[in-house]
């Protein structure tokens, strides 16, 4: 509970801690993912390693209050290196009963639960489901609690300055973040800076309205005590590779990676999509891009978005299109086409929760079989994943360069933890990434288009217009001396084939695995792909320090597999896959490898905890033991 003034933060003394997790949880309208935006970009700005994760509600105009309507920010953040945005969160910010009734479980025993209390009312205790003041009926028992009326304290600081009431309660977003900023001794400025940038020139009153009430939450901080340990914090620096770093997104790091692999390659790019959570950002991210030879096209759908991005790559262009789980369903029989032509083409899969429309704005890795296995007919291309925020930029260039040497479409998979989530990035310079020109066909002679490359078997690249290089190609299979078309059965399996060898070849052109944490062999590894990089790696870690036999293997290259990826799997007594599915990669490794892989499988839309795996690691190691 909130104390009597007692001094300033100074006086008092600061707690140093190494790391501390934050959840922002309110409204939909409570402005949360504003609030823990500029919260990183502060945390960035003061030394400090981060990892985020906005957890957005799947209905775009809950009603008001309700528990489908809330809205969370979570970041980690510390002197140490961050690679989860945590498990369990140290304080929690709840701007209405709402936020509290979804958020409570994810706050840790004996952290603090900060609250509205103007928000806090009968009405909206009814809308959130409670049944009772949940202030009063014991649930709050185990937690730290600290009750401001910060809808009051955002009025008398922010309507004077000439806003209505409406609009200056929409200012209690900074008020509560200037009592965290001085919580953790953050600096306001950045803050001062984006509000008087965003609202200064336009609508001044409510830069001041906004900056006041950030200052006044500061205010607060500094004046009253807070009982138990949250006093104040003091957070080192983190200690990281010197440059230029700035926070940056998946969503944007992917494009950016796609940007700069067309230009490795000498191409100019056209991104073709239709919008869908959480794709969505790389169309936005590439549209800011048009000095750069990018061009985007929103299509009337997904398969003329894909049609549209093949098209461009058959002119010459580096055709891109992105999408989640049910638009690459419907890109399919595109992708297929694709496949056929063997044009270089990029599909970007930022990857949500459930089939149809499900959980849009929930993560989940459920489309590796999509990927791998999920066309008519036999139709292999290359899948890559990313694993978090800044490696989305160089899987991305990866992507472009194994499909314009390869000739071939390409899955990138991301999915909605990474597409939102942010770290601070070492800013790359290009000049340091060696290049990968496209070299397109100009000799007429013997030509036609499916002439190979005799060490990729890659198709030549023949731009139309090309004098004496006209030529047709489209879905009906082709001859493979010729190019024209073609219904014999010889024919069909010799370019059936063909196409497999080809993608299965990229095995010798890609690194063999290597192991992130670990020894090859041992008595367990934990394998994974994509987002659940972080946890894998930290729970991993800890086991490790706490004397267990365990390694971390993690995979970019879904398919093909790296060479030796086999070999080093059967090294380990055990092999756990962990991933945010029902078993996926499991079946893959099964099938191709014949290891006997258990799983350790979450669906709830929710990313993997570093103690879920710390728990599979020690229970399945204490049974093998057991049976010793």
């Amino acid at each position: 509970m909130v104390g009597s003034v007692a001094g300033t933060a100074a006086q008092r003394g600061r707690k140093k801690v190494e790391s501390v997790v934050v959840r922002f949880a309110g409204d939909s309208g409570d402005g949360m993912q504003i609030t823990g935006s500029q919260f990183s970009s502060s945390t960035a700005l003061h030394g400090n390693d981060l990892a985020t994760f906005p957890d957005f509600p799947a209905e775009i105009r809950a009603p008001i209050g309700t528990t489908f309507g809330v809205s969370a920010f979570q970041i980690n953040f510390g002197s140490r290196a961050i690679k989860t945005s945590g498990d369990k969160s140290d304080v929690l910010v709840a701007m209405n009963a709402a936020a509290l009734k979804v958020s409570l479980s994810n706050l840790r025993e004996g952290g603090l639960v900060i609250l509205d209390t103007g928000s806090f009312n009968e009405r909206n205790f009814v809308k959130a489901g409670y049944k009772v003041d949940p202030r009063t009926d014991g649930s709050l028992a185990h937690y730290q609690v600290m009750e401001i009326d910060i809808s009051k304290m955002t009025l008398d600081v922010a309507k004077p300055l000439g806003l209505s009431q409406k609009e200056a309660l929409r200012c209690k977003n900074m008020w509560t973040l200037g009592l965290v900023y001085w919580m953790y001794d953050r600096d306001l400025q950045p803050t001062i800076d984006w509000l008087q940038g965003k609202f200064g020139a336009k609508a001044p009153e409510v830069a001041a309205a906004n900056i006041a009430a950030l200052k006044a939450g500061h205010a607060f901080g500094e004046t009253v005590e807070i009982s138990g340990d949250y006093a104040g914090y003091s957070i080192g620096r983190a200690s990281i590779e010197k440059g230029l770093y700035r926070l940056v997104q998946g969503s944007e790091a992917l494009a950016w990676g796609l940007l700069a692999g067309s230009q490795l390659a000498g191409l100019e790019m056209l991104l073709a999509s239709y919008p869908i959570t959480p794709s969505s950002p790389v169309l936005h991210s590439l549209s800011d891009l048009k000095a750069f030879g990018v061009l985007t096209f929103q299509a009337e759908d997904e398969i003329a978005a894909a049609c549209a991005a093949i098209g461009a790559s058959y002119a010459g262009r580096l055709g891109v299109t992105a999408s989640s789980g049910p638009g690459i369903a419907l890109k399919t029989e595109a992708i297929g086409l694709a496949i056929g032509t063997e044009l270089p083409l990029v599909v970007v899969n930022t990857q949500r929760a459930g089939p149809s429309t499900g959980l849009p704005t929930k993560t989940e890795q459920s489309d590796l079989y999509l990927s791998v296995y999920g066309r008519n007919a036999d139709a292999p291309m290359p899948v890559l994943s990313v694993r978090s925020p800044g490696d989305a930029f160089e899987t991305a260039i990866e992507a472009v360069r194994i499909a314009t040497k390869y000739m071939t479409p390409v899955m990138l998979l991301s999915d909605g933890y990474i597409a939102n989530a942010a770290e601070p990035w070492l800013v790359p310079d290009i000049a340091d990434y060696k290049p990968f020109p496209v070299k397109f066909r100009t000799d007429p002679e013997g030509f036609h288009p499916f002439l190979r490359d005799p060490k990729t078997l890659a198709r030549a690249w023949a731009v139309p217009g090309t004098p004496g290089l006209a030529h047709r190609i489209g879905g009906i299979e082709r001859d493979y001396n010729s190019g024209n078309i073609s219904y014999e059965p010889e024919n069909h399996q010799r370019m059936t084939d063909t196409r497999a060898n080809k993608i299965l070849g990229i095995a010798n052109d890609i690194p063999e695995q290597q192991v992130e944490i670990g020894a090859p062999g041992g008595k367990m590894v934990v394998v994974g792909w994509g987002s659940t990089y972080g946890p894998i790696n930290r729970a991993v870690s800890n086991m490790r320090e706490a004397g267990y036999d365990v390694s971390h293997i993690h995979l970019r290259y879904i398919w093909p597999l790296p060479r030796n990826l086999g070999d080093l799997l059967r090294s380990y007594d055990q092999v756990l896959i962990a991933e945010m599915n029902t078993g996926q990669l499991r079946t893959l490794l099964r099938a191709e490898y014949l290891v006997p892989a258990d799983g350790l499988n979450k669906v709830s839309g929710q990313p993997m905890m570093i103690s879920e795996v710390e728990d599979a690691i020690r229970s399945r190691l204490a049974t093998a033991k057991a049976a010793e």
